[in-house]
């Protein structure tokens, strides 16, 4: 009955650390072919499990909004990010790996403000 338990919960374990490395695999972006893209911001998100700029990008007069995903909360904080660093209406150039598919979106490698003022590190 021990060992039946004990299985378990090794097997549980194992499980969810597998589901914790899949959830972060980076395999959707293309760190090979940095992209970018200076724009507006329309949304900072602070939020778990990772943070989110909604990015206007306009392009021959077409406005495009791009979702570019960053680290978790935490750890973007010990970076010097805070929940205030980006506001809607600001300014800022980002370089990314975007996504393998094609979309709109990419994750965040560096970003800093049109004037050059580094927004916290990204890693």
């Amino acid at each position: 009955m021990f060992r039946a338990a004990r299985r378990i919960t090794v097997l549980t374990a194992l499980a969810i650390t597998a589901s914790a490395q899949a959830h972060h695999s980076p395999v959707m972006f293309d760190p090979s072919k940095p992209m970018t893209l200076t724009g507006t911001v329309r949304l900072f998100q602070w939020t778990n499990p990772h943070c989110y700029i909604q990015l206007i990008v306009e392009d021959g007069g077409q406005r495009t909004e791009w979702s570019m995903e960053m680290g978790a909360p935490l750890y973007l904080y010990n970076h010097g990010w805070r929940p205030g660093s980006l506001k809607a209406g600001d300014q800022i150039r980002i370089t990314a790996a975007p996504l393998r598919n094609g979309g709109n979106g990419g994750l965040v490698l560096d970003a800093v403000r049109v004037d050059g003022t580094q927004l916290g590190r990204v890693k």
